[in-house]
């Protein structure tokens, strides 16, 4: 079997299972060349996957988590986003905002992300069709993102635009298309900050420029890396979730049923087994501090190491029939939000969304239909979908 996790196209409709299955058999750490890199080791077992994501002190996420040595890790000069630390740097970073994201206070913001899921099946009930990507999942993140950074929920939707050009493969792009969107992403970002410093406030962006981490506040390049993180990362699970999710569910209308005879009870594994099904975040690289021996090949001090999360939550030898929806499995410990001291921020607020848009488009949005093949987002990073064409039965708006 030809395997080629690069190319964009191999992403073309999801996840590549086929090349997952024949590499978990046959090489779960296998050397893939690059057409213009060093090349790298695929891991594709979940033992693998695990293992590396731990050993932070092995693998490490600097120069950066993107599978090509772009350069952009050093564009920004001493400064890099959080995502590209390790601990301690990276503790110290995140300990910034962990506050933020914790169950606690997340369970406090779920009267509000229903109201905001109401709002938003609202917008499209009453047309009886939309592009659900644009118009349903792309709103929740988009709109929680903002109210946590204290912006208007129209800027948003723009910030969210902005993140698909920054995702997608730039060989689908006009060239420079992805730095200008980056550029765009930091004009906005020097608004906020000098929006915030003249005119303080509760929320997360008067927090971040006001705290301190090591004796220092963070300089405008800090807070801009921290920003652009916080859009980026804040709307890629959930909105892929959403859209690809649904294309797991209408593609399966007997776990369909059994989900909607008692939604309230039974959505939270559900929302689990969608989640390991689909896995958004496709990959996230490391690169070898030192030589050591992981399933048996020997890793190069120096050598990219990347970990496919989509291929680890397919693995037979930890799930049962793992190409099956089963929306009851129990346990069901996937990693689509990762593991370790790099796992997932913001996993309980993302689970907090996807429950409130779930229920409302599964309770609202009858006789739910897909009505054109759906088109997926160019990107060997991301999977989901970037247009999702529904029709349903037209209802009354709840107002």
């Amino acid at each position: 079997m030809k395997i080629d996790l690069v190319d964009p196209a191999t992403f073309a409709a999801g996840h590549p299972l086929a090349q997952y299955d024949w590499l978990r058999t046959n090489a779960p750490v296998y050397w893939h060349e690059e057409p213009e890199g060093a090349g790298f080791w695929a891991v594709t077992s979940y033992d693998g996957v695990y293992e590396v994501d731990r050993d932070f002190q092995t693998y490490s996420s600097e120069p950066t988590i993107m599978l090509e040595d772009s350069g952009i890790e050093n564009a920004f000069g001493e400064y890099k986003m959080m995502l590209m630390m390790d601990p301690p740097q990276h503790t110290a970073f995140r300990r910034l905002i962990r506050e933020e994201f914790l169950p606690k206070p997340t369970l406090g913001r779920i009267p509000r992300m229903q109201q905001l899921a109401r709002q938003i099946v609202d917008g499209v009930i009453e047309k009886g069709s939309c592009d659900f990507v644009t118009e349903v999942a792309g709103e929740m993140p988009s709109y929680v993102i903002a109210e946590l950074m204290g912006l208007p929920l129209s800027d948003g939707r723009e910030l969210y635009k902005l993140t698909e050009i920054i995702h997608t493969s730039p060989s689908a792009l006009p060239p420079g298309a992805g730095g200008q969107a980056v550029g765009k992403m930091f004009e906005y970002g020097m608004k906020i900050i000098a929006e915030k410093r003249a005119r303080p406030a509760d929320d997360l962006a008067t927090k971040l420029l006001t705290v301190e981490v090591d004796g220092r506040k963070l300089a405008d390049m800090e807070f801009l890396l921290f920003f652009m993180l916080l859009v980026d990362a804040g709307g890629d699970t959930t909105r892929n979730l959403l859209s690809a999710g649904l294309i797991e569910l209408l593609g399966n209308p007997d776990q369909l049923a059994w989900l909607k005879a008692d939604l309230q009870g039974r959505l939270p594994a559900a929302r689990e087994e969608l989640l390991r099904a689909t896995t958004p975040v496709v990959y996230m690289r490391r690169t070898a501090r030192k030589d050591a021996v992981l399933g048996g090949q020997q890793i190069r001090d120096g050598q990219k190491v990347v970990m496919f999360f989509g291929a680890a939550n397919r693995d037979a030898a930890h799930f049962a029939s793992p190409d099956r929806l089963n929306l009851a499995r129990t346990p069901n410990d996937h990693m689509a939000f990762g593991n370790g001291p790099h796992v997932c921020l913001g996993q309980h607020i993302a689970r907090i969304e996807i429950d409130a848009v779930l229920v409302e488009v599964l309770t609202r949005m009858e006789e739910l239909k897909i009505e054109r093949p759906p088109i997926w987002l160019q990107s060997n990073f991301i999977a989901g979908p970037t247009k999702l064409d529904v029709s349903f039965k037209a209802a009354k708006r709840l107002g």
